[in-house]
């Protein structure tokens, strides 16, 4: 849990801070006139380079799109040249060459064996001949890279201005490596929830297929195409995130099979608004809420029970619900429960949670009512604009 923690915290911070780039990146569009100084106007134009190089570092110091971010910080720096050297020896490069390429890898090599910035003046002391100056680019305490910059001649501004653009280099491949981590721990929840699927409702549903195969083949074929459907779709490889209209398909062969076991103890009510069946969502959110209200609602009481699943537009977002008129659950035991590491209980409430939040914010969770013998009601909202999430380009 500390690594979802850390890493939606620096998430935020990194929305926080590409919310203010653009604001004033927006104001810098809307002219000079308004703009202040000169020294004002000279740190308005440096953060926009910024945030305009910084998408392009996340994937790394040898990704594909490095020699952008090489050139948005060519102008930053206001220098003839820059490029950016990788611990692989890969050289993205803005600038004209002559030859300055190959310089850059012997001034990134110094710079790398030594740890520290390092200014390379000129042997015939021209004025007019390019010098060069390379700042360490330092992640998890190792030097993974360099940022050299040639002037003509190179001055002690350029030198710490350097350095700082290898610092805020460094703060972008972290968060990258951030990025990168949040996704496999998603991808990880993931994986958990189809785990949790597989051992008790499976066993559940094959015993209640073998019941019919002598009373009624008929029924026990119908089944055990639901069951088809169902693990097809639950144990899928491609995408995190589906439609509204697909988790519904796959919860209705989760409910056909539990019918077959629950027969008319069970009875379950779909209230879905057509203009939300094509709402983005991730995929196996709900799906683990109708399995843990006929788990934990209804299969302990003795007279079964109702599920009612209902989804409405709510302007900006689709607001999905299920709930069981089943045993309940003590709030405080569930919240200690949706906190725990891992007890084996409620694990699809706490993975749906978990990654809701990791998605769409703190505030984008589940939440639960609640109480002994009361039944139990979740609730989640979607945003219905997700074009980050298309589940046909996931």
């Amino acid at each position: 849990m500390n690594d979802v923690v850390l890493a939606a915290v620096l998430g935020a911070l990194g929305g926080i801070v590409l919310t203010v780039l653009l604001l004033l990146a927006r104001r810098l569009a809307r002219g000079s006139a308004d703009l202040g100084s000169d020294a004002e106007r000279a740190a308005l134009q440096a953060l926009h380079q910024a945030s305009l190089a910084a998408p392009h570092l996340r994937a790394g110091l040898a990704g594909p799109d490095v020699v952008k971010a090489a050139r948005h910080l060519r102008v930053l720096l206001g220098s003839a040249a820059v490029a950016i050297v990788g611990d692989d020896d890969a050289v993205s490069f803005d600038g004209p060459s002559d030859g300055l390429e190959a310089a850059a890898m012997r001034i990134a090599g110094q710079v790398r064996a030594s740890g520290r910035r390092q200014v390379f003046r000129s042997p015939g002391g021209r004025s007019d001949d390019l010098e060069g100056v390379g700042a360490p680019i330092v992640v998890d305490g190792q030097v993974v890279g360099a940022v050299v910059a040639f002037a003509s001649p190179v001055g002690a501004a350029l030198v710490r201005a350097a350095q700082e653009v290898a610092d805020w280099c460094a703060a972008q491949v972290e968060l990258g490596s951030l990025d990168a981590s949040r996704t496999q721990l998603a991808e990880a929840e993931l994986r958990s929830l189809r785990a949790q699927i597989s051992p008790h409702f499976i066993y559940n549903a094959l015993t209640a297929i073998a019941s019919f195969i002598h009373t009624d083949p008929m029924r026990a074929r119908d089944l055990v195409l639901e069951f088809a459907d169902f693990t097809r779709y639950s144990f899928r490889r491609q995408g995190e995130f589906t439609t509204l209209a697909e988790e519904l398909g796959s919860i209705h062969s989760f409910l056909e099979l539990e019918r077959a076991r629950f027969g008319e103890r069970l009875r379950v009510t779909l209230q879905i608004a057509p203009e939300t069946l094509a709402t983005v969502i991730p995929f196996l959110s709900v799906q683990p809420l109708v399995e843990n209200a006929v788990r934990h609602g209804i299969e302990p009481g003795e007279g079964g029970g109702e599920i009612r699943i209902v989804s409405r537009d709510d302007g900006t977002h689709t607001e999905l619900t299920v709930e069981d008129d089943g045993v309940g659950m003590d709030p405080d035991g569930l919240r200690a429960t949706l906190t725990a590491a891992d007890d084996g209980l409620h694990v699809g409430l706490r993975n749906v949670d978990t990654r809701l939040r990791q998605l769409y914010g703190p505030d984008g969770g589940l939440v639960v009512e609640t109480n002994t013998g009361a039944g139990t009601l979740v609730r989640m909202r979607v945003p219905k604009s997700q074009p980050q999430h298309d589940p046909d380009n996931d």
